[in-house]
């Protein structure tokens, strides 16, 4: 350890112990009261009243009770100002000795920033002109026993900034922005499906049979059933069964888990928004996909133009759209001649050292080579259409060609945000395929799906025509926010236990 952290830690410890000496003291009392009831939040005050003169204020007594943890504070003798904050923001409080009583003044010097406070009194503007509370009753009723990070530089340990969120709330202005602008966006994608007429549903998080993505599961066993069970690594089977149904339009805002790495893009807990909709195409789901991130960025960032790590995306524009085969070749002009030639598609693996097992076909080495010398290139915003049926086992294939299917998924900034399709509603061919993807997991792919029985019922009774699509959460935050990591945008990301 370092001299200088060492005596960081010394200096941090001294006070701590200072301020359970002060917790001490209070246990004489009631140390932590639960009888203070507010009525009012900063930021509803400072949007009410902060733009009214002080003259407004003469003659008129609005009283309000506040409380919130305090930020900044400032003894002045007879008279003190105290800034406290609550999750709408912050306001100033003033504080008389001879108001408060000479008692609660006192008490009140030797009180510690991050403390949490309650303050009743009226409004006033003081002669900077800053909206106030001229306090008349304070009460302390919450000790800190841990200090604020240092004023003026934060919190600026990225790594203690993901670990104690909780305390990175309290001194970010910065990370409560993101995570309201969160909000906002998922409120009104909900919204706006309510508006179309989508139901929003629950499907189980835990699974008998994991399904609905090429991913490989976390596992956990419930012991009163003597069975495994899965977490979801997607709700798609199960809200298909719901258009079988009949239920023709539906959503879920869900949590989903993939047992895969952690890096700027993943996370194994993360959030997506998945949408069905019967009597619907791929194309169908474009447009829709198109309106509901235009829209979002228009409704709460007043803007169709984001401004993401000093690159503009435009919004505004019809979204390009471009085929898997473009693209690879495109970037890989050795395969212009027949992007599907499995020898061809080898070779050009191998010149760029990428792996693959002998028996993966055309289809799958097309995907590698895409993720590995396309996506990248993909600033976007892109729609990427007709991905080979090997590796999109859920996805109706086009009509005049077998080797494709109507599928899309969506990139900006080289990154998926969105992945969608006609649905496969040929419960012979799908019974096909889940052979073919329990074959593979049998060969060693942990990714691959398991051969779904009850899903295959289901389509024997008949799934209407339909499209779904899956909007990932995280990614489309980021944008919205411009955060260059998935964890900034989740409240507590998976981390590394501490040291």
């Amino acid at each position: 350890m370092s001299e200088s952290i060492e005596k960081t830690s010394q200096g941090e410890n001294k006070l701590i112990t200072e301020r359970r000496e002060k917790l001490d003291r209070l246990r004489d009392g009631n140390a932590f009261p639960n009888d203070f009831c507010r009525d009012s939040l900063a930021g509803e005050l400072l949007s009410a009243y902060g733009e009214r003169k002080a003259s407004a204020f003469d003659g008129e007594s609005i009283s309000v009770r506040v409380a919130g943890r305090m930020m900044a504070k400032r003894v002045m003798g007879k008279a003190s100002f105290v800034k406290i904050q609550d999750s709408s923001g912050q306001i100033q409080l003033y504080v008389e000795r001879d108001r408060v009583s000479a008692e609660t003044y006192q008490a009140f010097k030797s009180w510690d920033v991050g403390d949490i406070l309650g303050a009743e009194g009226e409004l006033f503007k003081t002669k900077t002109g800053e909206l106030s509370v001229r306090t008349g009753n304070l009460r302390l009723l919450v000790k800190s026993l841990r200090p604020m990070p240092e004023k003026w530089h934060g919190l600026v340990d990225q790594e203690l900034k993901l670990r104690q969120r909780y305390l990175d709330l309290i001194v970010s202005e910065e990370t409560r922005h993101v995570f309201q602008i969160r909000r906002e966006i998922i409120r009104f994608l909900r919204s706006s499906l309510d508006s179309l007429g989508f139901a929003e549903v629950e499907t189980p998080m835990m699974h008998p049979i994991p399904g609905g993505a090429l991913a490989k599961p976390f596992t956990t066993h419930h012991n009163a059933l003597d069975m495994p069970l899965y977490l979801r690594v997607a709700p798609e089977l199960y809200l298909k069964r719901l258009l079988v149904g009949g239920l023709d339009r539906v959503y879920e805002i869900n949590r989903s888990f993939r047992n895969e790495g952690i890096s700027t893009q993943h996370n194994p807990e993360f959030t997506m928004l998945e949408i069905y909709q019967a009597y619907a195409n791929y194309r169908d789901l474009i447009g829709l996909t198109q309106t509901l991130i235009r829209e979002s960025a228009r409704a709460v960032l007043g803007t169709d133009q984001l401004n993401y790590q000093d690159q503009i995306i435009d919004l505004k524009s019809d979204f390009e759209v471009m085929t898997i085969e473009k693209g690879l070749v495109q970037h890989n002009p050795d395969l212009a001649g027949n992007p599907r030639d499995l020898e061809q598609l080898r070779l050009v693996c191998d010149k760029r050292a990428i792996k693959y097992k002998d028996d993966d076909g055309a289809g799958k080495l097309q995907i590698e080579l895409f993720e590995a010398t396309v996506e990248r290139h993909l600033a976007g915003p892109v729609f990427v259409t007709e991905y080979p049926a090997e590796v999109s086992p859920l996805a109706r294939c086009k009509d005049d060609d077998a080797f494709l299917t109507d599928r899309f998924e969506l990139f900006i900034f080289g990154r998926e945000i969105a992945n969608g399709f006609s649905e496969l509603n040929d419960p012979e061919d799908q019974a096909r395929r889940f052979q073919e993807q329990a074959q593979a997991k049998a060969k060693g792919d942990d990714e691959a799906m398991y051969f779904d029985n009850d899903y295959i019922r289901a389509l024997e009774y008949g799934m209407p025509p339909a499209a779904g699509l899956g909007i990932g959460i995280d990614r489309l935050i980021m944008l919205m926010t411009d955060s260059p990591s998935i964890r900034d945008v989740l409240l507590f990301p998976h981390l590394k236990p501490e040291s």
